[in-house]
């Protein structure tokens, strides 16, 4: 089995041009499994920990930096590293995966499945509310807000979306500049999905398991709009 990696965005079809052009994006996922009981980074399926995301994009998770949310043209000053989650505290603890999605893309889909209840291993979770945002949040995100889950329902939620945060996962966010060396400058969206675990007495949750999809198409950014033709080689 092959595997390879571009820049893309991939286009498929039959027919490349004309007034019968049929070719589309297809759609495109990243997932992390957060395996609470696994506490040790660069690890299968890392679940963080107090303070602590898992990177997403990680093999295999590793610990995520979370970036500031950057605006505004393009300069060299780079992304500057975000506060860490909030630290475990009696009766809440946040767990969640960072996703890092090429510029301006247009996530379809946010899952999120409870497969194993999470537990401290005396009080077993009872509410998981996830949030979807560029950065860590505790309450609703610029993406999109799932409904909580029962801790003790096994099974998938989906997102759903308001207004604001539809338009804003059309069309993800520039948040994070890549400015690695030997790399041409450009821009990334950043994804962060936030699971507030909540029930009485919770101390540090050391079991349970969740996984977390983005699905997500990547736009062709280079056949202009609606109202300038297509422009450069978009084929």
């Amino acid at each position: 089995m092959a595997r390879s990696t571009f820049s893309g965005p991939i286009l498929s079809g039959t027919n490349r041009f004309g007034s019968q052009r049929n070719v589309g994006s297809p759609l495109l996922s990243q997932q992390v499994i957060l395996d609470f009981s696994n506490s040790v980074a660069q690890t299968a399926n890392f679940g963080g920990g107090s303070g602590t995301f898992a990177d997403a994009n990680g093999i295999p998770n590793d610990v995520a930096t979370i970036w500031n949310p950057q605006s505004g043209i393009y300069s060299n000053t780079g992304p500057t590293i975000a506060t860490a989650p909030t630290a475990d505290t009696s009766g809440t603890n946040y767990r969640g995966a960072v996703f890092l999605l090429p510029q301006k893309v247009t996530i379809q889909n946010i899952v999120i499945d409870n497969i194993i209840q999470p537990t401290d291993g005396t009080n077993a979770v009872t509410s998981i509310q996830p949030y979807i945002s560029n950065a860590f949040a505790t309450s609703t995100g610029v993406y999109a807000t799932s409904a909580a889950i029962t801790g003790s329902t096994i099974g998938r939620t989906t997102a759903t979306f308001t207004a604001a945060q539809y338009a804003n996962a059309l069309l993800t966010l520039q948040d994070v500049q890549n400015i690695q060396p030997g790399e041409d400058a450009n821009w990334i969206s950043q994804v962060v999905v936030t699971l507030k675990l909540t029930v009485a007495s919770l101390t540090s949750v050391n079991a349970g398991k969740i996984a977390v999809t983005v699905q997500y198409t990547q736009n062709d950014l280079n056949i202009g709009n609606g109202t300038t033709y297509p422009y450069g080689n978009f084929d």
